[in-house]
């Protein structure tokens, strides 16, 4: 299946356009000197006033992992890059355009101060000590960013000149590894270089170049990918978000080679790291950086857990799966994780990211700073609030007239399709009364309406036929409501999807998923338990995992909190107080927690 292109597709308004919108805010208001110091400061070109610094913050430089002592120091500028280059694509920004072309046409410069082909944050040296048992903090890694920002610098924000940069560096890639077959041929998988095979191919895709595909075949020798296809646990105990990227480019070169192969190891990963492993309610699967062993969570509980950067590499490794096969769970296990991590882990006032999601009782998020931190998982949160739009349909054509569309998340937003010289809209909006669209509500609106209720709306230039399938998530609880131009439909649904084929023109549905709180275990301790609302974990306002009683009766612990408030909707969601306990607190989403104590899981009674 295909997913449309950032240009296809409007976002409405939603918790998910508000978070892309801090986001985007926090794009521009980056220093776009400070985001290439390190750039200049490797090509010598020194910035003004920075020649000698008794104190760094009042020139205003990045810092923490961007200070100039951190072997890491540049990585953030790429992700910058690419999540500004996928904003230009979806708004048409022109202030980020603007900024953007002054990033390329400064590394530009640098490129040849180096020399013409290496335009790095980091000197060459670092990769001639990938030969050695020198200690170097990830190289690969910290250069893999740079050629994805330049890559989707020219492929998303049509920017030629960054692919012309690109070509340079490659050539660069190209005499490197040739020389480190014949003297060091393990220099090339040191480093963290886990991405340097996706991105390869993606550039042989995008450009059609053959040294890229040359450069990808030299970064795809592991055996990680026989030992997860032989059925072999390959991953425990491992770093989890340097494998998490080797699954990336087995996808990507299965789509540009067609070889099975490919194909066959991300399938063999994803059961290796999700369907045999389990994980924690909110798709985490690692503590303190490390794949936790399988159904073992409940012993790795701690402040460290769910780094981001997996979560949003996961639900990576989860869209080519189910672009592939249009298998539902792969659309859930993406909700669960957007709700849960993305969301969960950037400051809904700020934007800044939690770099691990603690789960001890008492826990508090630690969010990072603006220009003090630029953690590995901040690059990855920017980047991450510009993909929604991405997720939302996927569909299939036959002869270039539309055959299937199918909704795979409920983000309100608009999907543009063109079948044949036909052109077709699929709009989606939560079922409620929106804050931003009236003023005042109405004083007949007694009854709440359900979050889980939504409205599609659906316009053709001319009647066509062709399918819509709508996403039954796993959550539901009872039996889905469905209307088509306001008459009643029978719900059917088929591996997780109810389909609907008819004529359309000018047509309606909504639809409704019942929802009830529910207890999810956690896997190796199930005496303890958390509270989810569909795909949402609810986090309790509380210091201490006091144990939850009539834990087998949710109605006798819970109440829902209800409130007006101007806020994404016109009613408080997901909010509740528990009752009948020792000590009664309040319950509400996990991406709703900023600054208070909270704890997730608690001892059922």
């Amino acid at each position: 299946m295909k997913t449309l292109n950032y240009t296809e597709i409007n976002m409405s308004p939603s918790i998910f356009m508000e978070r892309a919108n801090t986001n985007l805010n926090y794009l521009k208001e980056l220093n776009l000197t400070s985001l290439l110091q390190n750039f200049y400061w490797e090509a010598g070109i020194i910035i003004p006033g920075t020649q000698v610094l008794n104190d760094p913050t009042s020139q205003g430089l990045h810092w923490g992992w961007e200070s100039p002592t951190c072997q890491l120091r540049g990585h953030f500028l790429g992700h910058w890059m690419s999540a500004v280059a996928q904003t230009i694509a979806r708004t048409g920004d022109e202030e980020l355009k603007y900024k953007l072309n002054h990033v390329v046409d400064e590394l530009e410069k640098c490129q040849k101060k180096n020399g013409g082909k290496w335009v790095g944050s980091i000197p060459e040296k670092y990769f001639e000590l990938l030969k050695s048992d020198s200690y170097i903090w990830s190289p690969q890694y910290t250069m893999h960013k740079t050629i994805m920002g330049l890559l989707h610098a020219y492929e998303y924000a049509g920017i030629k000149k960054a692919k012309k940069i690109l070509s340079n560096l490659a050539d660069w890639y190209v005499k490197w590894t040739d020389r480190m077959l014949k003297e060091c041929p393990a220099a090339i998988f040191n480093g963290e270089m886990g991405g340097m095979l996706e991105i390869w191919a993606e550039c042989a895709e995008v450009t059609g170049e053959k040294k890229y595909l040359t450069l990808a075949d030299r970064y795809s020798k592991t055996d990680l990918f026989e030992k997860l296809i032989a059925g072999e646990d390959a991953l425990s105990n491992i770093h989890t978000n340097s494998t998490i990227p080797w699954s990336h480019g087995a996808a990507k070169m299965y789509e540009i080679t067609g070889d099975e192969k490919w194909k066959k190891a991300v399938f063999a990963f994803w059961k290796c790291a999700v369907t045999d492993r389990g994980m924690f309610a909110t798709t985490g699967n690692n503590a303190g950086e490390y794949w936790i062993p399988p159904k073992k969570h409940g012993t790795f509980v701690s402040d460290r857990d769910q780094e981001f950067c997996t979560v949003y590499n996961m639900v990576r490794t989860a869209h080519y799966l189910l672009s592939w096969t249009g298998d539902a769970e792969y659309a859930d296990y993406i909700e669960q994780a957007l709700y849960n991590g993305f969301l969960a882990q950037q400051n809904k006032f700020t934007g800044m990211p939690d770099y691990f999601l603690s789960l001890i009782p008492g826990s508090r998020k630690e969010w990072g700073s603006k220009t003090s931190d630029f953690w590995c998982c901040h690059g990855t949160t920017v980047q991450a609030h510009t993909i929604y739009s991405n997720l939302v349909y996927y569909y299939e054509t036959a002869d270039e007239k539309l055959k299937t569309v199918k909704v795979a998340q409920y983000i309100p937003s608009t999907g543009n399709f063109v079948s044949g010289k036909n052109k077709i809209s699929i709009s989606q909006a939560t079922d409620m009364h929106y804050s931003y669209d009236q003023t005042f509500f109405s004083e007949k609106d007694s009854d709440l309406s359900s979050r889980w209720q939504t409205k599609f709306t659906v316009k053709c230039d001319s009647a066509e036929s062709f399918e819509i399938a709508l996403r039954l998530p796993s959550w539901v609880s009872g039996n889905a409501e469905l209307c088509i131009n306001g008459k009643k439909e029978t719900v059917k649904a088929t591996n997780g999807w109810i389909c609907l084929s008819k004529e359309w023109k000018e047509d309606e549905i909504t639809v409704l998923f019942p929802s009830k709180v529910r207890l999810v275990d956690l896997p190796g301790n199930e005496e303890m338990a958390c509270l989810m609302e569909g795909p949402i974990v609810l986090a309790g306002l509380i210091d201490a995992d006091l144990g939850l009683k009539n834990s087998a009766n949710l109605d006798k612990a819970l109440i829902q909190l209800n409130e007006h408030c101007y806020a994404t909707f016109p009613w408080k969601q997901s909010s509740y107080q528990t009752q009948g306990q020792d000590k009664n607190f309040p319950v509400i989403p996990l991406y709703e927690v900023t600054d208070e104590k909270y704890t997730v899981y608690f001892t059922k009674k």
